[in-house]
């Protein structure tokens, strides 16, 4: 198998970061998982984005974490996307970053608190910050054991991964998170736009909390889950 409908997707995405301003040099990459197929595929380390091709996308094995396909070595850190895979089941799509206002928040070690009904749309409450790893883990299997950090920090809080579609890593930067690998991509947008609004609202100060729970549940569930209302019937009127 070529996995070419996978590949573009995943070319799609990546090239999507850099039209949305999420990516300098080659800080960064996307990827996306087929589970029928039991693969996930991934930017190839260090390529320029203009000078990507479907064909250069990388798909490694969910059971192995080894490439299936392709001739380029996988982004380092594929082990970091395989791990967020193996253990947020309804997670499709990945995306790392180093914009600059999430990967501000992460390096200084901050949740993003939820401000405003923007935040709300996307993440039912605020960003939140994983444990730092010790020595031995940045030692260790570093990338890995990044994922495992996040999947760690969600399971100790009860967090649903598609509530709360992203995570800082402290002194590193932001992965989000989606059902399909498009909306990963979008997720990573809202994220730096909502880390942006944060920042300025502390810099402009006032009275500004953590939003009203009514007025967050109102906003988040409008758009999520079985009773969303927002946008248009499948099907419907375009």
């Amino acid at each position: 198998m070529d996995y070419a409908d996978l590949r573009e997707s995943v070319f799609e995405a990546n090239r999507a970061l850099v039209r949305e301003g999420l990516v300098t040099l080659t800080w960064g990459n996307a990827s996306g998982a087929d589970r029928a197929s039991g693969v996930f595929a991934i930017k190839p380390s260090g390529v320029d984005y203009e000078a990507l091709r479907p064909e250069d996308i990388v798909v490694l094995s969910l059971e192995t974490g080894k490439p299936v396909r392709g001739a380029m070595k996988p982004s380092s850190d594929a082990a970091t996307h395989l791990h967020l895979y193996r253990h947020f089941a309804s997670v499709l799509g990945v995306v790392h970053t180093h914009s600059p206002f999430a990967t501000a928040w992460a390096q200084a070690g901050r949740e993003i608190p939820c401000l405003g009904t923007t935040h709300a749309d996307h993440f039912h409450g605020p960003v939140p910050v994983v444990r730092a790893l010790t020595s031995a883990e940045i030692r260790g299997d570093y990338e890995a054991n990044t994922g495992a950090a996040i999947v760690e920090s969600f399971s100790a809080r009860g967090l649903d991964p598609l509530a709360r579609p992203a995570a800082l890593v402290p002194g590193h930067g932001p992965f989000a998170w989606g059902a399909t690998v498009r909306q990963a991509v979008d997720n990573a947008v809202a994220l730096e736009a909502v880390a942006r609004m944060a920042v300025w609202t502390r810099v402009i100060g006032g009275d500004a909390g953590p939003l009203d729970p009514v007025l967050l549940d109102r906003h988040f569930l409008r758009k999520h889950g079985p009773g969303a209302t927002y946008g248009q019937p499948e099907g419907g009127a375009r």
